[in-house]
């Protein structure tokens, strides 16, 4: 195994990607209560446990097996946060997720989840702010992937751009080393290794994904974002879900490319079961951080195992919603969803989700 995962050859990535569905199935959520503005963070587990069942059901249907446990006998969810409070992978939707890997064997301690930094955990609700507070996934192994404790330094993805080189990123995080999201910081261990310029240059993966589980589910969430023009299911499995690329994101050109062809190792997608994303709450104006003036939402549930279908067609809502409110829709020329078609990640297609029956509660 090479430790270099710089170039992603297109033919080596189809002789090695694993078989795939390329479904996308859609079930309807119950109304949620109360007003009539979508309230995902507060929502309980048993609002998507039916929904949830069904697409399992359909996703296992299609893919011919079920999803019990494997050899390791762990599962991963990958969580997103980083908009902040308004804008995070819905707890309740995650409960009900756990549950149905519960009835299919998986033990509770067992499935673990992963998560980028703390202080966006605290506050979203994953973790406590109060250290007497027991946490509200207490039972689970819980990942903070900027802890720096889960990267390996044979998996990276290496960018020709060292941060430190990058006029805008440069020095912005100097004064205060401990904070500093553009480092590989706590992984390297010593202010040598720190300063090490091929480590500069390398986005380190988060490996219990890959590595440590039998298969991931990816739990993203939709926003317009100004360098990869859709931020949900790709970013949310890549860029996300690694160090040190931060950098990225100020360049239209480096970040599609890096989604791309991190989204492309093999490893990452053999175990990359597929990606459930709530349609309750997305944005398509000011992302990724939140602004509730720019939401927009649904009740219904999307699972897909082609991360690039998805985001087509999330993008397509996005513009349409930007169109309705006077803005541009994403500029055509950020090319995140075209890089990943080109590399075997997926398809563009605009083919909508199958439609799934829930069982009445």
């Amino acid at each position: 195994m090479s430790s270099r995962l710089l170039v992603l050859w297109f033919a080596s990535l189809l002789a090695v990607a694993p078989a795939r569905s390329d479904g996308l199935w859609e079930a309807a959520l119950p109304a949620a209560s109360g007003t009539g503005v979508p309230d995902s963070m507060a929502a309980g587990a048993e609002r998507y446990a039916a929904a949830v069942e069904s697409l399992f059901q359909a996703f296992e249907a299609q893919v011919g097996r079920r999803l019990t446990p494997g050899e390791k006998g762990r599962v991963g969810l990958k969580l997103y946060a980083e908009s902040g409070p308004g804008l995070a992978t819905p707890p309740g939707l995650v409960h009900a997720v756990i549950a149905a890997l519960e009835r299919r064997g998986h033990a509770r301690d067992r499935v673990f989840l992963v998560g980028l930094n703390h202080l966006r955990l605290r506050l979203v609700g994953y973790l406590p702010t109060d250290p007497r507070v027991a946490p509200p996934f207490a039972a689970h192994p819980f990942y903070v992937l900027e802890s720096g404790r889960y990267y390996d330094p044979v998996w990276y993805y290496d960018s020709p751009l060292p941060s430190r080189f990058d006029p805008i990123l440069s020095g912005r995080q100097d004064a205060a080393p401990d904070f500093d999201l553009d480092r590989l910081g706590p992984l390297a261990g010593s202010a040598e290794a720190r300063l090490d310029p091929e480590a500069d240059r390398k986005s380190f993966l988060a490996t219990p994904l890959f590595l440590d589980a039998d298969f991931w589910i990816n739990l993203p969430v939709h926003t317009d974002h100004p360098s990869l023009g859709v931020n949900g299911a790709l970013a949310n499995a890549t860029l996300w879900n690694a160090s040190n690329t931060s950098r990225f994101f100020r360049s239209t050109r480096s970040a599609p490319a890096a989604v791309a062809e991190m989204a492309a190792i093999p490893e990452l997608r053999q175990t990359w079961a597929f990606s459930l994303v709530s349609l309750e709450c997305y944005q398509f104006a000011g992302g990724p951080a939140f602004n509730s003036l720019y939401t927009r939402g649904e009740p219904r549930l999307w699972l897909g195992d082609d991360p690039v279908h998805m985001d087509t067609l999330m993008q397509a809502r996005i513009d349409a919603a930007r169109e309705a409110a006077g803005f541009r829709a994403i500029d055509p020329a950020i090319r995140t969803l075209e890089f990943a078609e080109t590399l075997g990640v997926g398809r563009r297609s605009t083919e909508p989700p199958r439609l799934v029956a829930v069982p009445a509660p």
